[in-house]
């Protein structure tokens, strides 16, 4: 007998934790929206574009809910945070953010949720330098949306946009992956060693 489901391919961490149904679908596809929303808070004003958490929760909600489940969680976060969720970073909300520079990046979390859950459902997350990468790729995807999106709002030239939008970020970026990184790969092993 088949389950439906909003999952497709090969399982990911969520599915070996909770069998996949599309009750419990909804509910990770929810729950990692509200991960992303809560990491938002952890926040660094600066301007153009702050240094949040989200990120990381990008990441986390790509791998562990696959491609098609992460990426409608992201589209979930920017959804709600138009239509008045304020849960974007510093708890703002509404189509100013999507529409300003800021927007390009949470148009870009949906992209990168989507590779990274494609890449995992690929076992790239079961090993730290698999993960590692994959993550990293996902930050790429996002500055490459995001990027061009903050250039064409704001007007910036190409070095003012790399100054306030990207070079402040990779470090931290970094950081986020290879926290992930590590994550997965130990994620993993908790729960083989729990099956058994």
């Amino acid at each position: 007998m088949s389950t439906v489901s909003l999952a497709s391919g090969r399982p990911t961490i969520a599915d070996r934790l909770i069998r996949r149904s599309l009750a419990t679908d909804i509910v990770l596809v929810a729950a990692g929206a509200g991960l992303t929303g809560l990491l938002a808070q952890w926040v660094i004003p600066m301007w153009p574009v702050p240094f949040s958490g989200q990120t990381l929760a990008v990441l986390l909600v790509g791998a562990s809910l696959g491609a098609a489940r992460g990426a409608i969680s992201l589209a979930l976060y920017a959804l709600l945070g138009v239509i008045g969720v304020p849960w974007f970073s510093d708890w703002s909300h509404g189509p100013s953010v999507v529409f300003g520079p800021t927007g390009g990046y949470i148009v870009g979390f949906i992209a990168a949720a989507a590779l990274v859950g494609w890449l995992a459902q690929r076992q790239w997350d079961r090993k730290v330098v698999g993960a590692v990468v994959a993550f990293l790729a996902g930050s790429v995807t996002i500055y490459a949306i995001a990027l061009p999106w903050l250039a064409v709002v704001t007007g910036f030239d190409l070095a003012t946009t790399l100054q306030r939008g990207l070079y402040p970020f990779i470090v931290g970026d970094v950081l986020k992956a290879l926290v992930a990184g590590a994550a997965l790969p130990l994620s993993w092993k908790l729960v083989a060693r729990a099956k058994r």
